[in-house]
Order: structure tokens, then C-alpha cells, then sequence
């Protein structure tokens, strides 16, 4: 069991994994949008139900952690070498630090020893249906402490509606990149359509004229 937990996490670690992993995220094309009713309403939830002054929606890239999502924070983004969630979406479940400055990962962080001053962190992974982590859904509070089952549990559901909202988002955007090829399509055909008709009635002007111009027979 134990040997194929370390195999598990030796593959996500790889660097083959980890080019997979970043272009599976730039294929949601999410990165440094706008925000967004539906993951703000998610990350809203996060934080209401898991009783957290800060609640992310974190994508992690090659340098950074970006937030498509926050409440409780105006930061935008962090540098990957200090991310909580670049330990996270290693994990295959939720990865929960109850106190930072006891943590000898994260005890001499610039997010640990100044602002936000983080304590207490607890992400999920977002993983995708091809199973590769994007980020996390996480929530952050400047004291020690933990999460109780049910709150673990709801952190669990609402990153997996992140998932989906993604999920949503793109099918939506590579829908409408179809329908717009089909409409180009189309009017290909159209313009084809025009052109061999065209043509057509160029051939049948062409015949008419040569029927005039025959000599009539004595």
C-alpha cells in the first residue's frame, strides 16, 4: 500500500507529469480572465461553510499561483515557490496544514511570517476528469486550527463544482468555436455555390455565342 502511495506521488512529481499538467491548464484558456459570478459563489460558500476569513479559487502555473477566485484577500496571484496549493495538487485528497509556523514547510514562508500571516490552510485539489490537479479550492485563517468531518467533506463537493464549472466553460467555448467554423463553412459553400454558377452561365453564354456565330449551311 505504502509503495504504491510513494509511486503515486513520484508520478505527479515528474517532469513529464508536469508538462501534461500545464497543458491540460492552459487548454481551459482560464488563466487571467475576468472573475466570475459562478466560482465567486463557489468560493463565497467555502468560506461561509468552513467558517474561513480567506477562500481561493487557486490555478497553478509554471511561476505562480493564480486566483480566478477570493474572498477575503484583494492578492492576485503568488509566486509558485511559496504556494501552499503547489504542495496541494500533489495530494490526491485534501491537503490541510493545521498550523503553518509548526510546519517546517511552510515555518519560514513570506506568507507565514507577514501577510496574510497564514496559520491554518486546507485546499482540494482540482482535478480534472483525465485526473490532473489545475489548483485547488482552499480556504486560509490566521489562527491554528482544523476542519471538522462535514466541513472536510463540503470543501471536497465544492471543488469538484469548480471542476464542473470549468468543465462547462470550456465545452462552451470549444462549442461555440465549432459553430463558428461551421458558419464559415457555410458560407464557403455559399461563395463555391456562387462561383460555379457563375461559371455556368459564363459556359452557357460562351455555347449561345458560338451557335450565332456558325455559318449557315447553302
Amino acid at each position: 500500500m505504502l509503495a504504491a502511495i510513494a509511486s503515486e506521488v513520484m508520478s505527479s512529481e515528474s517532469p513529464n507529469h508536469e508538462k501534461k499538467r500545464l497543458k491540460v491548464l492552459w487548454q481551459y484558456e482560464v488563466l487571467d480572465t475576468v472573475p466570475e459570478e459562478m466560482f465567486d459563489d463557489l468560493t463565497e460558500l467555502a468560506a461561509r461553510i468552513c467558517e474561513a476569513p480567506i477562500a481561493l479559487i487557486s490555478l497553478v502555473d509554471e511561476k505562480r499561483q493564480w486566483f480566478k477566485s477570493k474572498v477575503g484577500t484583494s492578492v492576485k496571484e503568488t509566486s509558485r515557490d511559496v504556494s501552499f496549493c503547489a504542495h496541494a495538487i500533489k495530494q490526491s485528497g485534501l491537503f490541510i496544514v493545521p498550523d503553518a509556523a509548526q510546519d517546517q514547510r511552510f515555518a519560514d514562508s513570506v506568507l507565514v511570517k507577514s501577510d496574510p500571516k497564514i496559520r491554518f490552510y486546507a485546499g482540494a485539489p482540482l482535478v480534472t476528469p483525465d485526473g490532473y490537479a489545475l489548483g485547488t479550492l482552499c480556504v486560509i485563517d490566521k489562527v491554528p486550527r482544523e476542519l471538522h468531518p462535514d466541513q472536510k467533506q463540503a470543501l471536497t463537493i465544492l471543488a469538484r463544482h469548480v471542476v464542473s464549472q470549468l468543465e462547462l466553460r470550456r465545452r462552451s467555448r470549444e462549442l461555440a468555436a465549432v459553430r463558428e467554423h461551421q458558419e464559415e463553412l457555410r458560407g464557403e459553400v455559399q461563395r463555391l455555390r456562387k462561383a460555379l454558377a457563375n461559371a455556368q452561365e459564363k459556359l452557357h453564354g460562351q455555347k449561345r455565342g458560338r451557335k450565332l456565330k456558325r455559318p449557315r449551311a447553302k
